[in-house]
């Protein structure tokens, strides 16, 4: 079955985390482990997925954090110190390093838009070999993770393309959000840091993991 909406496509951008990065196990040990610290019950794969979201703040309240009792930012700033300590463990999903290839080699420019902090970001990127594969990496000032909108809006004003002719890959809602309000087009996987049946609901394609993602670019996908 041929996908025409790829057809115009001009440029390609991609989340990081949950997306190239496999890094859901590390985000629910480091939020356990402030969880058991509160007494405050714990997450496993199936029910992180199914609480997290952005802001992040909403989704630390949905885990059970209260921050009538204690402030956000010192929350938010224990799970980066903790989740640092733990990202070097992270690989890559397998077949990033083949489809960023892929997409290089069809000339199309690739673009990293992240809620991380971005020289986190940046260090991640060069750390896994992958950096050269993109144009420019748009991370975010703090830990906070509010969301992406205000990056977005960057990267937009350096693409030399149409927004209609922007793909955004991702694993959130957020990533779909974004992509809505930008006037971009938006591709979701399912096996990052959101369930399938929460993607689902958005209306746009759901692919079960990045080695999909060329195929679905050249229309392939079914």
């Amino acid at each position: 079955m041929k996908n025409n909406e790829n057809l115009r496509i001009k440029a390609v951008v991609w989340d990081w985390n949950g997306t190239m990065l496999n890094d859901v196990h590390i985000c629910v040990d480091s939020i356990n482990v402030m969880l058991k610290k509160r007494n405050i019950p714990l997450l496993n794969y199936h029910t992180y997925r199914q609480v997290f979201g952005f802001p992040v703040r909403e989704y630390y309240e949905k885990a059970g954090f209260n921050f009538h009792f204690e402030p956000f930012d010192i929350v938010a700033v224990e799970f980066i110190d903790i989740y640092r300590t733990h990202l070097e463990k992270c690989t890559l999903f397998p077949e990033t390093n083949a489809v960023l290839a892929q997409v290089s080699e069809q000339g199309l420019p690739q673009y990293v838009l992240s809620a991380m902090e971005q020289g986190l970001l940046d260090s991640s990127l060069i750390a896994k070999g992958i950096a050269h594969h993109f144009r420019f990496i748009a991370g975010t000032g703090d830990h906070y993770a509010d969301g992406k909108s205000g990056s977005a809006k960057r990267l937009q004003k350096i693409m030399d393309c149409e927004p209609q002719e922007v793909m955004l890959i991702g694993d959130t809602i957020h990533d779909f959000e974004v992509a809505e309000e930008m006037g971009w087009k938006s591709i979701l996987i399912a096996n990052g840091h959101q369930s399938e049946e929460r993607l689902m609901k958005t209306g746009r394609p759901v692919l079960s993991s990045i080695a999909l993602v060329h195929k679905y670019l050249n229309g392939n996908y079914c």
